[in-house]
């Protein structure tokens, strides 16, 4: 089977939008009945989290780290040992596109680094902010960005990789700097299409947010 892997924070505000888009992505036509699993770990939650996700066909998952790090590793974990053959990691803040799992599988390879969107930008960045953050992001094949909210492997590649280290930020990008050291074939696409949250009040130190509040602070 296929598992989503979404780490969770404090989420409520967001989750029911992550989790139909992840339940489309799920039911899509063109993965033959291939049976998809989602896996919520919620992380120190003191919200709404988990009563949200208990309203939707899915598989939590708690505990109490507050890292982000140690989230993912112990969701992807609990989806090897339910037979997981392919991870596809997102974030409660973020929503998959329909065919964002054909995506990640149809290219081949022993993982997928995907781009994200930022669908609305609201006061997050003034234009100055949101025009540097265009110059720099590349929307292409062949780009560089490691997004944990589009990032999908097999498990037999994470399991060489040594997976997830219980890191505050950046996990995904040590797991992917050991997936190359590993000789796995890596596809850097735009093709399967994640919109991400331009908030800048970020769960996780070092984040994507923090990324967008050091634009808003560049003159």
């Amino acid at each position: 089977m296929i598992g989503i892997l979404i780490p969770a924070h404090n989420e409520e505000e967001r989750l029911d939008d992550c989790l139909r888009a992840a339940l489309r992505a799920a039911a899509h036509a063109m993965l033959a009945g291939e049976p998809v699993e989602v896996l919520v770990v919620l992380d120190s939650c003191t919200d709404r989290s988990a009563q949200i996700v208990s309203q939707y066909p899915v598989l939590a998952l708690t505990i109490d780290a507050r890292n982000v790090g140690q989230a993912r590793a112990a969701g992807a974990q609990q989806l090897l040992e339910r037979g997981a053959r392919w991870i596809s990691c997102s974030d409660a803040d973020s929503r998959v596109a329909d065919d964002w799992l054909v995506a990640q599988l149809g290219l081949g390879v022993d993982a997928v680094c995907g781009t994200v969107t930022v669908e609305h930008w609201q006061d997050s960045l003034d234009e100055a902010a949101q025009i540097r953050y265009h110059r720099h992001y590349q929307a292409r094949d062949g780009h560089r960005h490691i997004h944990g909210a589009n990032l999908g492997v097999s498990a037999q590649a994470y399991r060489r990789a040594g997976g997830f280290e219980p890191l505050a930020c950046d996990e995904d990008v040590q797991l992917v700097r050991q997936l190359e050291r590993c000789g796995a074939s890596i596809a850097w696409s735009h093709r399967p299409q994640v919109v991400t949250s331009a908030r800048l009040d970020s769960r996780a130190r070092g984040g994507f947010g923090d990324y967008l509040r050091q634009l808003a602070q560049t003159e």
